[in-house]
């Protein structure tokens, strides 16, 4: 029987060639990105041997866009954006427009007409936030002030593609040559409003629909206690709202990825989806530079080869120069400016899609997108000496603290602000990460039975416990009643009436758990002495829980045997004298 494999063939392959040529590029002290590329032009249409299916690289690649888009969003909170929005969005948006124009006037010189000029500069203008991540996490600099302004430098950008990309559908006719008269103003500007007025609903939507269910439904898979189903949970998220975004709101994929990510970025599941999603992430960046490689036409090189320097000239030095200018127009110091340059000397993702949308409306000539392939796979390859150049001009220029020369970054008002305002962002996440490691901490010195746990599965613990509380005379559990959770005593004291004799249990012991081990009825009267708050743990939940914790359920289990016989000889003593 005859099987479709092209799926099979192109992870195969992709991944095995990406591997091999990755390892060597590393060897020869490259970024192993410049293997992935190469892998793609191997199983690529435009070279001999064998061809992979080009759509389905595409579609694969795009998945790894979300994946990665979704990734940047949990660890680029809206706080650290809103942190360097006074940098990050004058400056990222007056470059676009001063790299659009000299990529549309280039683009015009070779006769090209004002639409697909339009488009190449376009694509031209925006650096891939993928790679500058892989960039900066090389140099541990992400966290860093000109990391982070970097960051959101691209975000900016990011979401001035996705404007573009949904008002050039709108505009196509117009760029194309068509009249204003013949197509009605009207109509032009309504389509651009509805556009607009889709991305602004979107992005309402998920801001204040966002934040209160999807920690919710991850909190409730998280309570089933399967990691595959919590997994499962974060791709559905990320795919789901992406996908959704791009269909229901004509959005990009990507930036639905994005804000699905920021969303969770302020839960408590952060770091857990991070850690889970990572493997995903990782394999599907690589197919999405193996995808760019198989677009990738070589003979582009020695066809236009004037035009092709043109376009990495535009790249590596017309944006970085606009931006280091930009950046100190802004009051900020020359290292900013210098990490900023380095970090749009490239581009990506976006530049691609933008380049597909541009073919598919008829706006650019289908070179154009070989020219902007060639710009990407050339600019991503020199990126790494592009930093590797501006790192010692940066520590050159803190050296100069030793010879006693005013630091340049603290003498600087702007960056001081700013470094003070992220440093405060930061404080804010550590203070929430070190009030999470009190609370396991108070609960393990309150609760001594759960002091060999491990401290992830106490975090699924605290989210399973529901807080209640008893009044003085409140029967909490009631003999021969089914048992529906177990209890843990915070303050207070209860009376456990079993057998004709009372017992009573003060701030660190529980009860209730013996009914939900055995499956049997109540076989005691628990109620409240004084005012109690109680950590309840469903039955479910307290199930799921010892059935992950097996060193848990073996003391529960000794526990409960040593209950019963107390209980047994309780009843054979009979009830105690008054």
């Amino acid at each position: 029987m005859h099987h479709e494999t092209s799926l099979i063939t192109i992870l195969a392959m992709g991944f095995v060639l990406a591997f091999a040529l990755g390892f060597v590029a590393i060897r020869l002290r490259l970024p192993p990105i410049v293997g992935y590329l190469l892998a793609g032009i191997v199983i690529g249409p435009f070279t001999p041997g064998m061809v992979a299916d080009t759509a389905l690289a595409g579609q694969l690649a795009e998945i790894g866009v979300i994946l990665l888009m979704f990734g940047v969003g949990l660890h680029f909170s809206g706080a650290d954006l809103m942190a360097v929005r006074w940098i990050a969005v004058p400056g990222a948006v007056a470059q676009i427009g001063i790299a659009t124009a000299i990529g549309t006037f280039m683009a015009m010189s070779w006769g090209w007409s004002l639409g697909a000029g339009l488009v190449l500069g376009l694509a031209l203008s925006v650096a891939s936030t993928v790679v500058l991540l892989r960039a900066l996490d090389e140099r541990g600099a992400v966290d860093s002030v000109n990391g982070r302004i970097a960051v959101g430098w691209l975000i900016v950008e990011d979401l001035a593609m996705v404007l573009a990309l949904v008002l050039l559908p709108a505009a196509a006719e117009v760029l194309a040559g068509g009249s204003l008269q013949e197509m009605q103003l009207g109509d032009v500007l309504l389509d651009l409003g509805l556009t607009l007025g889709k991305v602004i609903l979107f992005v309402a939507i998920v801001m204040m629909v966002g934040p209160r269910v999807v920690p919710w439904l991850l909190s409730q898979v998280a309570r089933v206690g399967s990691r595959e189903l919590f997994t499962l949970a974060v791709l559905a998220v990320a795919l789901g709202i992406a996908y959704g975004s791009a269909k229901l709101f004509g959005v990009s994929f990507a930036l639905g990825a994005f804000f699905a990510g920021l969303v969770l970025s302020e839960s408590r599941f952060s770091h857990k989806a991070a850690a889970d999603s990572l493997p995903l992430q990782d394999a599907f960046a690589v197919l999405f530079f193996v995808s760019v490689g198989m677009l990738f036409d070589p003979s582009i090189l020695w066809r236009e080869p004037l035009a092709v320097a043109a376009v990495l000239l535009l790249i590596l030095i017309g944006k970085s120069l606009a931006a280091m200018g930009l950046v100190l127009l802004l009051g900020y110091p020359m290292s900013t400016a210098l990490t900023v340059s380095a970090s749009l000397a490239q581009i990506g993702e976006f530049s691609f899609i933008l380049a597909g949308l541009g073919i598919a409306l008829g706006l650019m000539p289908p070179e154009g997108r070989d020219l902007i392939l060639a710009g990407a796979l050339l600019s991503i390859t020199v990126n790494p000496l592009v930093f590797a150049a501006i790192d010692p001009l940066i520590k050159r220029l803190r050296g100069r603290v030793r010879q006693g020369d005013a630091d340049p970054e603290a003498a600087n008002a702007r960056y001081r602000s700013l470094q003070g305002e992220l440093a405060k962002t930061r404080e804010r996440a550590e203070a929430r990460a070190a009030k999470l490691r009190l609370e396991l901490q108070e609960l393990v010195k309150k609760f001594p039975i759960f002091a060999g746990i491990d401290p992830h599965a106490l975090e699924d613990l605290l989210s399973y416990f529901q807080a209640r509380r008893a009044a003085p005379g409140e029967r909490v559990i009631r003999r021969g009643d089914r048992a529906d959770a177990a209890y843990f005593i915070s303050a207070g004291a209860v009376e456990v009436a079993v057998g004709g004799k009372k017992i009573r249990l003060g701030p660190g012991d529980f009860f209730g758990e013996m009914a939900l081990l055995s499956g049997e009825r109540r076989s005691a009267d628990v109620t409240a002495v004084d005012y109690c708050e109680l950590l309840a743990l469903d039955q479910r939940d307290f199930r799921h829980f010892v059935a992950r914790n097996p060193a848990l359920k073996t003391h529960l289990d000794a526990m409960a045997a040593q209950r019963e016989a107390m209980n047994r000889q309780v009843e054979t003593s009979g009830p105690a004298p008054k």
